[in-house]
C-alpha cells in the first residue's frame, strides 16, 4: 500500500463537487471583468527564481536536473511564468493585458493549515496600466468574487497599503537601513512579538527609540502624520496615489471592503505601489487568505519594455477556510439529476432516455455493472439522484416507463414515447 506525499492532497468526487463551483465562481466574475484565461506550464526554469532570490532558494522548490541537463523546477508561483509570457509577445498583445488562470503550484516548505506542498490559486493580473483605476479594478474583481461566493462585507476586509509609503518613511533615517529587510520584517509584525518585530528593524539598521518610533507611526495608519513625518516626495506621491486608488475603488463598489492598514508589507520584493491582503474580519481565520499588488518593475526585469502591472492571487486552500468559518462553503456532496434504472433487457430504450436527457445538459447515470432491481435503486440513492427512470420489461410491454420522484417516494408511469418528450427537464411532479 503506497501512503500520498505529504503535502500533497487526494480530492474525492464530493471535495471536488465544492471545489468546482467555488472555481468557477471566481472564474466567472474574472469573464465578467474581461480577463481571459491562459494556460501555462508546470515546469520552468529554475534560474527564473534564483537568478532573482539566490541560489537558497532552491530549499524551497521543487527542482531537479532533467534529461537535457537543464535546472528545471516545479512552478512555485505564476508572476514569473506571466512575466516571461509577457515579454514573448509584447508588442503584438493590445494594452491592457487582462489574463487569469486556475492551476496547481508546488513549494517545499512546512506543511500547516491553509498551506501545503501542492496548493491551488486562481491568478488575475492586469498589465500595461499604471492607473489608479488599474489598482481599484483588481480590488473590485476580488471583492465581487468572494461576494459571488456569498460572503459578506462582515466576513471579510482588504487591508491597503503602500510599499512606497513604508519605503519612503525608512529612508528618512540616517543611519543607512536596508529598506527590503525592514519592509520584510513589517510583513512579519502580526506573526511575531513586539520585541521581535524590534530586533528585526534594528538589524534592518534602525535603532531600537527608531524601531519604536517608527512601529507607532505606521501602526497608527494616519497618512497625513505619516506624509507630515517623511516630508519627502516620495511619499507624498505614494499617500497621493493610495489615495487615488481608494477613490477609484469606491466608484467600482470595493471601498467598503478596504482598510487602511500601513502594517500591510507583502513579503515578495517585487511589489512597487499599492499592496492589500484578505483577511477573515473574525480573525478566526488568522492567516492571511490571499494578497496582491503592484509590480511595476518585473517585465523590464524580465528583459521586456518597462510595462506596469498590479495583480492578485487568491489561494484556494485558505478561501475555502474562510467560506467554511462564514458557512458559504457549497455542500460536498454528488448530485444527479437522473439514474436510468434497467430491468431485465431493456439496454436499447434505456440508453436512449439516457442519451436525449444528456443532450439537453442533464447529469444522467444509467446501469453498466448488471445490478439487480434494488442495489440499483440504493446506487441511485447513494448519487442523490433527484428522478429515478425505471425502464422494465414489464412497463415496457405496456409502452409505459415509470418516473420515481427519489425524494418523496412517489411514483407514476407515462407513455415511453412521450419521455422526455418536449419538457426540458421533466420529473414526477411534472408528469404526475
Amino acid at each position: 500500500m503506497y501512503d500520498r506525499i505529504k503535502g500533497f492532497r487526494d480530492f474525492y468526487p464530493g471535495e471536488m463537487t465544492a471545489r468546482r463551483e467555488t472555481i468557477d465562481t471566481i472564474e466567472d466574475t474574472a469573464r465578467r471583468y474581461g480577463f481571459r484565461e491562459i494556460g501555462t506550464p508546470a515546469l520552468e526554469r529554475a534560474e527564473m527564481w534564483t537568478d532573482k532570490s539566490g541560489d537558497e532558494i532552491v530549499e524551497e522548490l521543487y527542482s531537479f536536473e532533467d534529461q537535457g541537463g537543464r535546472h528545471v523546477t516545479l512552478t512555485p508561483e505564476l508572476t514569473p511564468t506571466v512575466a516571461r509570457m509577457v515579454v514573448a509577445k509584447q508588442q503584438e498583445l493590445s494594452k491592457p493585458i487582462k489574463w487569469f488562470s486556475t492551476r496547481p503550484f508546488w513549494r517545499y516548505e512546512q506543511v500547516q493549515q491553509g498551506r501545503q506542498r501542492e496548493f491551488y490559486q486562481t491568478n488575475v493580473d492586469i498589465f500595461g496600466s499604471s492607473e489608479p483605476e488599474a489598482d481599484a479594478e483588481i480590488l473590485a474583481w476580488a471583492a465581487d468574487a468572494l461576494t459571488d461566493l456569498g460572503l459578506t462585507g462582515e466576513q471579510f476586509e482588504f487591508r491597503v497599503s503602500h510599499r512606497d509609503i513604508l519605503g519612503g518613511v525608512l529612508e528618512t533615517y540616517e543611519e543607512a537601513v536596508d529598506v527590503d529587510d525592514a519592509i520584510r520584517a513589517v510583513d512579519k509584525s502580526d506573526k511575531i512579538s513586539t520585541a521581535e518585530y524590534h530586533d528585526l528593524l534594528v538589524d534592518a539598521g534602525l535603532d531600537y527609540d527608531q524601531a519604536a518610533e517608527f512601529d507607532d507611526l505606521i501602526a497608527g495608519g494616519d497618512l497625513e502624520a505619516v506624509e507630515e513625518f517623511a516630508d519627502t516626495e516620495r511619499v507624498t506621491d505614494a499617500v497621493s496615489n493610495l489615495q487615488n486608488v481608494l477613490e477609484a475603488a469606491e466608484d467600482f463598489g470595493a471601498r467598503e471592503y478596504c482598510t487602511i492598514s500601513l502594517e500591510t508589507a507583502r513579503g515578495l520584493d517585487y511589489y512597487t505601489g499599492v499592496v492589500f491582503e484578505c483577511f477573515d474580519s473574525t480573525g478566526e481565520v488568522s492567516r492571511s487568505i490571499f494578497g496582491g499588488g503592484r509590480y511595476d518593475g518585473l517585465i523590464e526585469s524580465f528583459g521586456g519594455q518597462p510595462t506596469p502591472a498590479v495583480g492578485v492571487a487568491p489561494g484556494h486552500a485558505t478561501l475555502s477556510l474562510l467560506c467554511q468559518r462564514a458557512g458559504v462553503w457549497p455542500e460536498e456532496e454528488v448530485t444527479t439529476d437522473y439514474y436510468v434504472l434497467q430491468v431485465g433487457d431493456t439496454r436499447t430504450e434505456a440508453a436512449r432516455i439516457s442519451r436525449e436527457l444528456r443532450e439537453r445538459g442533464h447529469i444522467v447515470e444509467t446501469d453498466v455493472a448488471g445490478r439487480s432491481f434494488g442495489a440499483q435503486l440504493d446506487y441511485a440513492d447513494s448519487i442523490n439522484a433527484e428522478t429515478v427512470v425505471i425502464v422494465g420489461e414489464q412497463d415496457l410491454e405496456n409502452d409505459e416507463v415509470t418516473i420515481k420522484d427519489m425524494e418523496s417516494g412517489d411514483q407514476t408511469q407515462v407513455p415511453v414515447a412521450e419521455f422526455p418528450g418536449d419538457l426540458e427537464r421533466p420529473t414526477y411532479d411534472d408528469l404526475a
